[in-house]
């Protein structure tokens, strides 16, 4: 009797569960069988999922790597955050989309606010509280306020998308967003979402790699990616993941998205390289999951890989989601990149980076 009744409370909570991944929309929606179909022609789609070309895990050591990794967040880290809330600097709209030179102002983690040739991009615009579907859940940003709010961005031309997963795919930023943007560019099957959300089919463009797409004068480049996707239980890896390579009348950016280290940035660079500038995660890091999150001294080889001139380094400064200080991702890659000679720039957020000045910030701004 005890056994059936466990049985039926287990049952009760799975079928809640899956109620409220359906219901809630911060958890987003899956494709429907005619996309799903489309999806089976890419040759990154096996079996209903999406995969890299090399077997890639999501933590090593098995069953006792696992264990290791849930003994070490129950631990805790004194110093994974930061001491006192970080003061972003502030970004004034009406100087957004000013001339046509390339500049980059970094919001914290992933996104960034990307100015090319006189259009407007944003990537990854997570602006969110938290890293959840929940906002009052999770680890909260690093920052009180960003250094612009959503609700005072100017009108922005693109939005591109790396993936799902929720520190760059955000339901409240895309809600408040959706309106003043002219189209969002992303990765198979990360559409449904947004449709979902309001955002008009039309404005959605679906992108495999290898893919390219021209609007607003830029060209976008989907390209590959070592990592994988989801929002909830059932659906990981039914929508691709991917980088990005946005070529300008002059100038090309290249961002990384989430990414373990792999031969794609090698490939990447001999295709489309050099890049004036890249974008490359650099941050909630582990050798256990090295495989979809790549080590500060491998962000420096992948920059090199892809034939980059300037980096700065994201995915850190917002968000706690490993156990490492929050500043141990930018003091290592700026021991890598002097030991290899690449120049890094580390701005604070909401400073704009000229990706052609002859000087970029470098100040030690997180030790203060």
């Amino acid at each position: 009797m005890i056994l059936i009744i466990i049985a039926i409370v287990l049952a009760a909570l799975v079928a809640a569960a899956c109620l409220v991944m359906t219901l809630y929309p911060a958890f987003g929606r899956r494709a429907g069988r005619p996309e799903r179909e489309r999806y089976s022609r890419s040759p990154n789609y096996r079996e209903g999922k999406f995969a890299y070309p090399q077997a890639t895990s999501l933590s090593s050591g098995g069953v006792g790597g696992s264990l290791s990794i849930l003994k070490d967040f129950l631990r805790g880290n004194p110093h994974s955050r930061p001491a006192a809330p970080l003061q972003p600097l502030p970004l004034r709209p009406e100087v957004i989309g000013q001339g046509r030179e390339t500049r980059a102002t970094w919001f914290g983690h992933s996104a960034v606010l990307l100015e090319m040739d006189g259009a407007v991009l944003f990537l990854d615009p997570m602006l969110g509280r938290a890293p959840s579907p929940f906002p009052f859940a999770g680890g909260g940003r690093y920052s009180k306020q960003l250094p612009l709010e959503a609700s005072g961005l100017p009108p922005i031309d693109a939005v591109l998308l790396s993936h799902d997963h929720y520190d760059h795919l955000d339901y409240g930023t895309i809600r408040k967003i959706k309106d003043r943007v002219g189209l969002f560019i992303v990765p198979l099957g990360a559409g449904a979402h947004l449709r979902r959300w309001g955002v008009s089919g039309e404005k959605i463009r679906e992108q495999d790699w290898g893919d390219e797409l021209t609007f607003a004068g830029i060209t976008f480049t989907c390209a590959p990616a070592r990592h994988f996707s989801g929002r909830s239980l059932l659906d990981r890896n039914t929508t691709l993941w991917c980088s990005w390579i946005i070529k300008g009348g002059k100038t090309r950016v290249f961002f990384s998205g989430d990414s373990g280290y792999g031969p794609h940035f090698a490939e990447i660079g001999r295709k489309y390289g050099p890049f004036a500038l890249t974008l490359m995660e650099c941050g909630q890091y582990d050798p256990r999951w090295a495989d979809i999150h790549m080590l500060p001294e491998q962000t420096v080889q992948a920059h090199i890989d892809v034939q980059g001139g300037l980096l700065i380094p994201i995915h850190w400064g917002a968000f706690t989601l490993a156990m490492h200080d929050w500043t141990d991702p930018v003091e290592r890659i700026s021991a890598a990149a002097a030991a290899r000679g690449v120049r890094l720039a580390t701005p604070r957020i909401g400073e704009t980076v000229a990706a052609d000045a002859a000087e970029v910030p470098t100040a030690p701004w997180w030790r203060e």
